[in-house]
């Protein structure tokens, strides 16, 4: 299973990353928007993990981009800092399938994983 982070924080990136492909996922990394938009473009990841603040391209328009013109429902998490509530009421209404407030425990994130692995019939896990 492909898994996108999209995440400028490089440690944090870094930690995501090595937790995953410890559990045999193939992880592809992006550290600002646009580079994810390409990316997720190019290789039409199983899930897609976003931070909110991201630079040149938000977290939120990487959403809006891959559910309306790239017209995915691959099944999206936003991670997003303390005080951004009505951030992530937008990313609800944008198509987010879920989130997790950093800081956050990797095996935290593998769950909510293999959650949304379950439950979307077009990811192969």
């Amino acid at each position: 299973m492909k898994i996108l982070i999209a995440e400028d924080e490089p440690l944090l990136l870094k930690i995501i990353e090595m937790h995953l492909k410890k559990n045999n996922y193939e992880i592809i990394m992006a550290t600002d928007g646009r580079e994810a938009i390409r990316l997720i473009e190019l290789h039409r990841p199983d899930i897609i993990i976003s931070d909110i603040l991201m630079p040149y391209v938000s977290g939120l328009e990487i959403i809006a981009d891959v559910r309306q013109r790239l017209k995915s429902n691959a099944p999206i998490i936003v991670l997003s800092g303390l005080g951004q509530e009505n951030t992530v009421v937008k990313a609800f209404k944008l198509g987010v399938d879920d989130y997790i407030t950093k800081p956050f425990s990797p095996t935290e994130l593998l769950a909510r994983i293999r959650r949304l692995a379950g439950n979307n019939k077009n990811v192969n896990t």
